[in-house]
């Protein structure tokens, strides 16, 4: 089973991107969830989202999960939250951030000696610059299909138009910009 914990503000996108995930997971047979925890339901709150994938039915609905892959859309949450919380040995961290690899890890005690499984790109400035708001979801699951190999890049953006197709056309094409630009940018 694969699982991915994300941590976010409210408002940031976590909970979308998580169950535009599992729609574009769903699509191919595999079993799939997607949820979240709020602490305080409040815009800008810490809050997390959850994925699991696998082949079987999936019978855990727990929050306690040991992730293969975090992404922390808020820089600021690197800092205050643990977001190493559960890890394993090969637990990939995919950090908002508009530091350098390095910096970041400097930053971040636990970090240190898990360079390789550390990977960083702007998703705030990315979104801005496409889809003109600070929501960072669909970069995040742009540089989750480089980092992970989970779809080709161009299915996963096929499969992502679907599942924003109530977004005006404009939006549609700004987003599938932003997540080739997070593949293309994500190191």
């Amino acid at each position: 089973m694969l699982e991915i914990r994300w941590h976010s503000r409210a408002g940031q996108g976590a909970v979308t991107g998580a169950k535009g995930l599992a729609s574009v997971v769903a699509e191919t047979g595999k079993q799939v969830q997607a949820f979240a925890f709020y602490g305080s339901a409040k815009r800008g709150a810490s809050m997390t989202a959850y994925n699991r994938i696998d082949d079987e039915v999936i019978l855990n609905h727990e929050k306690y999960m040991e992730p293969d892959f975090v992404f922390i859309l808020d820089p600021g949450l690197t800092y205050t939250d643990d977001i190493t919380a559960n890890g394993t040995d090969k637990t990939k961290y995919i950090i908002t951030t508009h530091l350098s690899k390095e910096e970041v890890i400097a930053k971040v005690p636990k970090l240190q000696g898990i360079e390789d499984r550390v990977f960083v790109l702007d998703c705030f400035q990315i979104s801005r610059e496409t889809i003109g708001k600070a929501i960072p979801n669909t970069p995040m699951l742009g540089a989750f299909m480089k980092v992970s190999g989970m779809f080709e890049l161009e299915y996963f953006k096929e499969a992502m138009k679907g599942v924003l197709k109530k977004l005006p056309q404009n939006l549609i094409d700004a987003n599938m910009i932003a997540i080739q630009r997070a593949y293309d940018e994500v190191h």
